[in-house]
């Protein structure tokens, strides 16, 4: 079922943890927030320039992670997981605090993020939800990755395929209806690694926060982590998952279908520049009525679309 409103949380809920990437020690709070405001970073240890918008026009980088930035240089990182939460959770207005750069990796899933969500009240608000409905094919090729998006009614679905050389991960693929599967194996899947690529990546300066407690590590043909795979799907739920956050940054909820092959944050978040970029004749802006749908020109809400905080 489609939601006709949009929603936001009855009261704040808090999660704290350490940035997988950075290392360091963080704290969440999510906020009740404002309609037609979206998803609103407030990084409170800073004390003036300190709010991101969570859309796709301010992200900074998209390498193992996706940072936003605001216009000031100011950065939040690893956004995506709680970002599929918040799609998940069917929330499309709230404030975020956080205390440092990075949002808490928790255990490399969703899993404690949709948990922590579940236990608070979601507040119907009095304006419509904006979806974004395909009309034509959209497609991007990067390299050896493909990701295109064609018409699918009324639901969201997404199929990932996977092609590692690894015999653990292989060619493993998944196709995924956020409307009307059960999402508990996508949102429990956590992020994951080769054990041959831990040293260029630490190099890199990433993943000092990172544990067999929040990713999977696979070494040739052994999982290292002792509890093994949460599904047998795990590694391409988790691609799903990430595509799930960083479509959230679309700032819409969006009704079609996504193939893509072999993607990651980067494939995405310039997808979705792709798509809002001379396309709009391929997709329309619909509001739900009872027993109708109501279009609305794309001209109309594209500011918003493309705020910059």
């Amino acid at each position: 079922m489609l939601n006709i409103y949009q929603q936001t949380l009855s009261q704040s809920v808090n999660f704290e943890g350490v940035g997988l990437h950075t290392g360091l020690k963080s704290k969440i709070t999510i906020k009740p927030g404002k309609e037609d405001q979206g998803i609103l970073f407030i990084r409170t240890d800073l004390s003036k320039n300190n709010q991101i918008l969570a859309n796709y026009k301010n992200v900074s980088s998209a390498k193992l992670c996706t940072t936003l930035m605001n216009k000031n240089k100011v950065k939040v990182s690893t956004v995506e997981h709680l970002l599929a939460a918040l799609y998940i959770s069917e929330i499309d207005n709230a404030i975020i605090e956080i205390n440092s750069e990075e949002v808490p990796i928790l255990d490399g899933s969703s899993k404690e993020f949709l948990n922590g969500l579940r236990n608070i009240e979601v507040v119907k608000q009095s304006k419509k939800r904006k979806y974004l409905k395909i009309k034509e094919k959209v497609d991007l090729k990067l390299h050896d990755k493909e990701i295109s998006i064609s018409p699918n009614g009324f639901s969201f679905q997404i199929e990932f395929k996977l092609n590692y050389e690894n015999e653990i991960i292989g060619k493993q693929k998944n196709s995924i209806n956020l409307n009307q599967d059960n999402l508990e194996n996508l949102y429990s899947s956590r992020t994951f690694c080769l054990l041959e690529d831990i040293d260029n990546i630490k190099k890199m300066g990433l993943a000092k926060g990172g544990t067999l407690e929040n990713a999977l590590v696979v070494d040739k043909n052994k999982i290292l982590n002792s509890d093994g795979l949460r599904n047998s799907k795990e590694f391409v739920n988790h691609k799903i998952l990430d595509l799930v956050g960083d479509f959230m940054l679309s700032g819409y909820r969006i009704l079609g279908y996504v193939n893509c092959y072999q993607g990651g944050h980067q494939l995405s978040c310039q997808f979705l520049s792709t798509l809002f970029k001379n396309s709009s004749s391929k997709f329309e802006i619909l509001e739900l009525e009872t027993n109708k749908i109501t279009s609305i020109s794309h001209e109309k809400y594209s500011s918003r679309v493309a705020v910059n905080a």
